[in-house]
């Protein structure tokens, strides 16, 4: 067996380079982690040591007394081509910044060296993130928990994971045994799952929406919520703010059977957020973002990656670990570290492209992209000459995917005749298509629009906003042939 030094790996002759050999253990602990071999020349040449008690005692009293946060390393005898060496076993327990002595040291390739002062300010945010949710909220108490939100967590349990909702103690026990609740008080975790106005003691856990027209963040914004209440809560009211905001379409299959659903897939947008709320830097006062564009969906979390996490290497090393495991708990996150694969499974099956990460050092952003193509309604207008009531019309349906007659006649503030000749008028032009009964049907683009003519060759990126035959309850005036006015009554 040949030894070389790598970043996790050092090999060292003899004991008389223990003081180095520190060091070293220091930077693996600030690394990720490593493996030191006394008995082992530089060139991995094995000269052998003896694994005494004398000589196993004094590493481990030599790392124990000098190495903070202290440790206790796995050091054990192991026999290399006959010959008996020392094997030290570094594990990377955490994110705490260590130190040797009052120094942090850092391993970069096979190199052990002094922490710069940039890598330690940032090494000591990233300790302090990691224990941010287990921390007490220091002004609230147990009567801003909600009870009733920790008994349908419960429930959610037993349902998702078949643990029993009957637990033999009391609430208070049980939110201590779970870290959501310590000396008496809420911890940060607890009152974002469990709080009855979490947001009272914890305001920059906002989780804020905007559809904003066109695909600049400065455009005017259509409709925009802030979420409020628990992470679960604030979780479906987004999803449910996503759901009005996006297109509703329709496709066809490679085996020509016709596929109808949203322009991004909800799942993979749900796990987004609930990356970005879960994962987040709670020490950043910054709230996570998700704007709502005409051809993308972009989710600001204020936080990074871990060291050693990325897109393509989604190790599961949680920010919030606390959250994570509520989450995991209530069903909402499957398998630690899977949810970025997920995602562009999910996105791949919709017709979307993979979603793109784009890092910083003090935030995150994941873009999905729509498969559909944007209407260029001011052209439309232009070359038909439409009405202001027409081209309003058009962005309606560009909005919303549909329109009724009924809806066009409080949208413009007409009469229903001149709806009805409106809309008949974009008909004749091959503008919007009718679809669905005369009594109960409605108005969509018309597939030239969208740029073909053959409407079996209606995929995923040429179809705009052909939706599904939902039928509208208001009932229908006249007659029951389309041609007749009647189309869209409801």
């Amino acid at each position: 067996m040949m030894l070389r030094e790598s970043d996790t790996i050092e090999l060292k002759k003899s004991l008389a380079q223990l003081r180095s050999a520190l060091k070293t253990v220091c930077a693996f602990l600030n690394h990720r982690g490593g493996t030191i071999y006394f008995g082992v020349d530089a060139d991995g040449t094995v000269v052998g040591l003896e694994a005494t008690d004398a000589n196993l005692r004094k590493i481990s009293q030599q790392i124990t007394s000098r190495i903070r946060p202290q440790i206790i390393p796995n050091i054990q005898g192991k026999i290399i081509d006959g010959k008996q060496i020392i094997e030290v076993v570094v594990e990377k327990m955490n994110n705490a910044l260590y130190y040797l002595d009052g120094i942090p040291y850092k391993r970069s390739g096979t190199e052990t060296l002094v922490m710069p002062p940039d890598e330690i300010r940032k090494k000591i945010i990233d300790s302090m993130r990691f224990e941010w949710d287990f921390q007490i909220c220091r002004d609230a108490d147990l009567t801003d928990i909600d009870n009733e939100k920790v008994m349908e967590f419960l429930k959610l349990r037993e349902e998702k994971r078949n643990i029993s909702s009957n637990i033999s103690m009391t609430i208070e026990e049980f939110l201590t045994n779970i870290k959501a609740a310590k000396d008496g008080k809420p911890t940060n975790a607890g009152l974002l799952f469990f709080g009855k106005e979490p947001l009272r003691y914890i305001p920059h856990a906002q989780l804020r929406l905007a559809r904003i027209k066109g695909d600049r963040v400065y455009n005017d914004i259509l409709d925009k919520v802030d979420c409020e209440g628990t992470l679960l809560e604030m979780l479906s009211q987004a999803e449910a703010f996503i759901k009005r905001n996006i297109r509703f379409r329709g496709m066809r299959t490679d085996d020509f059977q016709r596929k109808e659903g949203y322009e991004y897939p909800i799942k993979a947008l749900r796990e987004a957020i609930i990356n970005a709320i879960i994962h987040r830097d709670y020490n950043n006062k910054s709230d996570v973002r998700v704007f709502i564009f005409d051809d993308r969906i972009e989710i600001v979390n204020p936080g990074r990656f871990p060291d050693g996490v990325t897109p393509q290497r989604p190790v599961h090393m949680p920010v919030n670990p606390i959250l994570a495991n509520y989450m995991y708990d209530a069903g909402f996150i499957e398998k630690y570290g899977s949810g970025i694969l997920l995602e562009k499974d999910l996105c791949i099956k919709n017709g979307n492209e993979e979603p793109i990460y784009v890092l910083g050092e003090v935030e995150t952003k994941v873009i999905f992209r729509s498969p559909l193509k944007i209407i260029p309604i001011d052209e439309i207008g232009m070359r038909h000459q439409l009405n202001k009531r027409q081209l309003k019309a058009i962005n309606y349906i560009s909005e919303h995917g549909r329109i009724t007659t009924h809806e066009y006649v409080k949208l413009v503030g007409t009469t229903l005749i001149t709806a009805k000749r409106d809309l008949l008028n974009l008909k004749s032009k091959k503008i919007i298509k009718f679809v669905g009964a005369p009594k109960t049907g409605y108005y969509v683009f018309d597939d030239t629009v969208k740029g073909h003519d053959d409407p079996e060759n209606d995929t995923v990126n040429d179809t705009v906003n052909d939706t599904v035959n939902d039928t509208v309850n208001d009932p229908a005036k006249g007659h029951d042939d389309p041609e007749n006015n009647t189309e869209g009554d409801n």
